[in-house]
């Protein structure tokens, strides 16, 4: 800001970022240009101004369960319809869902949304699972958007590979990430998408008529955490949500709590029951609320003092999606408080 960077920028972004983040995906496989990124205002924007540029009224669009609950707004908010493959059954795995997933699209589908590592399950998607996308979008001629914001925070030494870098998919996959997750920049709102050149004009348009432009002076912090002084902070940072989720799981195991144990983010589903809903708080028309989910969250929040989030919000009933991006202390508080008020 005392350099000056505070006016508007081009559209698209400074070219300092627009070729960092090229080069960035370079180094993950991806053949990018800075002409094909658009620098946004989130993550959540680069995924909304794909949404608008690619769907219109009744087109169909897969996800694949749990998913993110913005998906499905701007799937709507878009004209699109949905078609959702559940990955619940297998551990939140995409490798086994992948015939369920091959009997779900057609060559009707126009778009389908990859997220790994995921929000809310904190699974990796393996390359097999990976290349059985890739093969269904080229049987199918389908357009994927893969949202990789979490792609710095893996455990258990998977390596995050980019859909975009397999062979076929250079045409038609819209890749997503930001600066919120790996580098703790939340309330900064920096994001970016890279994509075919024809989308990138396309959605262009509606990001200059819509945000103008991400903010100046934060495109500079973009193109430092970028540079590789970062690294070890990060690292750093990924070593301490590895440590906190090996904590969670096994404090929740000894409560007989199992859960699928995430590959990365730092989230991870817990599976509720319903019977632990008993000393939940009447709601407004003075009635019980009813035994799921949502009930569960409620009653741990209001009854515990634990903020979670109910597993149907991702269309995930019977899950409450914790978060880990807390202190090991405050974790094992909340495990003790659930505990102590029957909730596990």
């Amino acid at each position: 800001m005392d350099a000056g960077h505070t006016g508007y920028t081009s559209s698209n972004g400074i070219p300092e970022l627009k070729e960092a983040i090229a080069e960035k995906l370079r180094g993950n496989g991806v053949d990018a240009d800075a002409d094909e990124v658009i620098v946004t205002p989130g993550g959540k924007q680069a995924l909304f101004e794909t949404f608008q540029t690619l769907i219109d009224d009744g087109d169909e669009v897969v996800l694949l369960d749990p998913a993110w609950v913005s998906y499905e707004a701007m799937v709507k908010l878009s004209g699109g319809s949905l078609k959702r493959v559940d990955l619940a059954p297998h551990d939140f795995r995409l490798e086994p869902a992948l015939d369920e997933l091959a009997d779900t699209v057609s060559d009707e589908t126009k778009l389908l949304v990859v997220n790994s590592p995921s929000n809310p399950t904190g699974g990796v998607f393996s390359d097999a699972a990976l290349e059985g996308v890739r093969d269904l979008a080229v049987e199918h001629d389908i357009a994927v958007i893969s949202d990789e914001i979490y792609e710095r925070i893996t455990y258990d030494g998977f390596e995050h590979t980019s859909l975009g870098s397999l062979d076929g998919m250079e045409d038609r996959t819209i890749t997503i990430n930001g600066f919120s997750k790996a580098f703790s920049m939340t309330g900064w709102r920096l994001g970016y998408l890279h994509a075919p050149e024809d989308l990138i004009s396309q959605a262009g348009k509606l990001h200059s008529h819509s945000v103008s432009c991400a903010v100046n002076f934060v495109q500079h912090a973009g193109v430092e955490a970028l540079s590789d002084r970062t690294d070890d902070t990060v690292e750093e940072m990924r070593e301490a949500f590895e440590g906190r989720r090996d904590m969670l799981v096994d404090l929740l195991a000894e409560h007989g709590v199992d859960v699928a144990v995430p590959k990365g983010a730092f989230y991870m589903m817990l599976p509720v029951d319903d019977s632990a809903v008993q000393s939940t708080a009447e709601n407004a028309s003075g009635e019980q609320p009813r035994a799921d989910d949502q009930a569960w969250c409620e009653g741990a929040i209001q009854d515990a003092k634990v903020a979670t989030v109910p597993g149907s919000a991702f269309n995930a009933p019977g899950y409450a999606r914790i978060s880990y991006a807390a202190s090991e202390e405050r974790l094992r508080e909340a495990v003790e408080r659930l505990a102590e008020h029957d909730y596990i």
